[in-house]
């Protein structure tokens, strides 16, 4: 029986029923389920392409490598032009063709689709989404295009790229669909998919005075960051990006738009909610709880180096002393650094004091410094508080030397900006990245000297950052409810802070003369950051690391990301995605699959 018939048969059959049966008879039923890649028996005619061309508004793109040029002649203007442009992640974030990260050696390198459908709204997406299962394609999402793994990008693929779906819309009181009379209302955002943060941030908190919780970075992805779980600077008072999720419009395996929210598909809504992108299904919009917006945001930033090993060891203790009785508790966020060498490095924003009481907050510390001249060497420290609603405001922020990095490309909005400490990650390789959570016990006096050793230990290695925001423990109540119910590994709410540790390189690509990357510090410094983190990560009975911050190579990856939710994530990944149409790296299901995703293995 030909194909076409066999479809028109089942046209009337719930798809999920039929999805395992029909991958059966696309294989031939001669072995495992394997996807077509280009030349290959079953790659989609030139027809089937201006087809799905058609059902998509003449938004199908044939995509083109873009370093393709580069390699065969490196010292071209164009070649040059493309280099610089890297060091844009607005540049990036437009381009079909390039994600954030250029390559990880060892793990993975940024490849252009074949095709992709620039999709405006969800029947784009489903019409993609129905035309690679029917075709056996290997397909990918992209909003933002920042997933440290790879998960946004794959060769020989069809890409559903989000970018055109960046609207947002704001709600003075939303109720999630089903809920009316079940839910009191509350003010909400929603926004498009494509959109990037910096989008969010700009209608939400400069344009109409709220607050939404988002990513750090603001060329990340509204939707990636959500799907993952979600942090920001202001998590411990507002909670992960999943936890203020309230309602979300998927597209299937089987092409079915679905509202997904506690009352329509509650099972997938509560997977969506850092069960991670590109896994369950194509997210086209996302509704988020708005916040009232503090009177400021603010920062506090200084390093201190220690004049010997012994100092330091002080210096890092006394810290996390201050930490636990000061900076553990819902206003306090980002980043204390360990190294390298002898020092600390402070980057910790706040919200909901002013500059006074940050003031008096950091005061003990710094005067339990000054008070040690011969051990100890500080430059004065940064207090400085912001208007809450300026925080995203690039026409304040320019009058701040050194803070952002504008978008200048011809034509680009006024108000995109990235964060001038940003600016590594944009076109980077990846050496290498690490994560683990610490448990809010380590910070008991019972098990703080045990913490300090480690942080003091692997700060002789590498450098190893605590990020204070990426753990719910000392959370607003509220924050720590929410993210209860979100599919984010328990640890979260246990976690005081992620300990990270990265290493990168600027941007390069494999081919490229000149433009390599530098393969010998990629291994060399890989080294060092697994033996700066194997003392942080002994500090934990079980792996438990973020997945959208995390090891490529993360072993016991399903119970690292989602602890004991897997097993739950699993049977919903089965029931919305029986034959595995969405594939990530270490992503819920992935383990049945080739390493490139073409290929079932069980």
């Amino acid at each position: 029986m030909r194909r076409r018939e066999v479809l028109k048969i089942l046209s009337a059959v719930p798809v999920l029923s039929w999805l395992p049966w029909l991958s059966e008879v696309s294989a031939g039923a001669t072995g495992p389920f394997r996807r077509v890649r280009p030349g290959e028996r079953g790659w989609p005619s030139n027809e089937d392409w201006a087809s799905l061309n058609r059902a998509v508004g003449g938004r199908l793109l044939t995509v083109k490598p873009p370093f393709a040029g580069c390699v065969s002649a490196a010292d071209t203007s164009t070649c040059d032009d493309l280099l610089e442009s890297l060091r844009n992640p607005y540049f990036i974030s437009d381009s079909v063709a390039l994600t954030q990260t250029l390559t990880w050696p060892g793990a993975w390198t940024s490849e252009a689709s074949t095709y992709a459908v620039a999709a405006q709204d969800s029947a784009d997406v489903a019409a993609a989404v129905t035309f690679a299962r029917d075709h056996r394609l290997r397909l990918v999402v992209k909003g933002g295009g920042h997933s440290y793994l790879g998960g946004s990008n794959a060769p020989d693929s069809l890409l559903i790229w989000t970018r055109p779906m960046r609207s947002v819309e704001l709600h003075d009181s939303f109720v999630p669909s089903g809920g009316h009379g079940r839910v009191s209302p509350v003010p909400a955002v929603t926004v498009g998919t494509g959109a990037l943060w910096m989008d969010a941030y700009e209608a939400v908190t400069t344009n109409a005075g709220r607050y939404v919780q988002g990513g750090g970075c603001t060329t990340v992805g509204v939707a990636g960051l959500v799907l993952g779980g979600g942090f920001g600077s202001f998590s411990k008072g507002f909670g992960t990006g999943a936890a203020n999720l309230l309602e979300a419009e998927v597209v299937t395996a089987d092409g079915v738009v679905r509202t997904a929210n506690p009352f329509k598909n509650p099972d997938l809504f509560w997977a969506l909610k850092g069960g991670g992108g590109g896994t369950f299904g194509v997210a086209t919009q996302l509704t988020l709880r708005t916040h009232d917006l503090p009177a400021y945001f603010g920062k506090v930033q200084t390093t201190v180096s220690a004049s010997s090993n012994s100092a330091y060891s002080a210096l890092v203790t006394q810290l996390m002393s201050f930490y636990r009785t000061s900076l553990f508790n819902p206003h306090w966020g980002e980043q204390i650094t360990f190294g390298p060498g002898p020092r600390i490095s402070v980057n910790m924003l706040f919200q909901g004091l002013n500059q006074t009481q940050a003031e008096q907050t950091w005061a003990p510390f710094f005067d339990w410094v000054s008070a040690r001249p011969n051990e100890y060497t500080a430059p004065k420290p940064v207090v400085l508080a912001l208007p809450a609603k300026d925080f995203w405001n690039a026409a304040f922020l320019v009058g701040v030397p050194g803070t952002i990095d504008i978008d200048d490309r011809p034509g680009a909005s006024k108000s995109d900006f990235w964060w001038s400490s940003d600016a590594g990650q944009v076109g980077q390789v990846l050496y290498a990245y690490a994560s683990t959570w610490l448990s809010k016990d380590l910070l008991e006096p019972a098990h703080l000297q045990k913490l300090c050793d480690a942080l003091t230990l692997a700060a002789q290695t590498w450098p190893v950052t605590l990020h204070c925001n990426k753990g719910i423990a000392g959370a607003e109540a509220e924050a720590i409810t929410r993210t209860k119910d979100t599919a984010m590994n328990p640890a979260v709410l246990d976690a005081f802070a992620l300990a990270i540790a990265g290493a990168n390189g600027p941007p390069a690509y494999p081919g490229v003369a000149g433009h390599e990357p530098d393969l010998a510090a990629a291994h060399q410094q890989a080294q060092l950051l697994h033996i700066a983190m194997a003392p942080l990560n002994s500090l934990s009975q079980l792996p438990a690391s973020y997945l959208s911050e995390t090891d490529y190579f993360q072993s016991d990856w399903q119970i690292a990301f989602w602890g004991d939710h897997y097993a739950r994530l699993k049977r919903i990944k089965d029931r919305y995605d029986p034959t595995g149409l969405f594939f990530v790296h270490h992503g819920v299901g992935s383990e049945t699959w080739s390493a490139d995703g073409f290929s079932r293995t069980s």
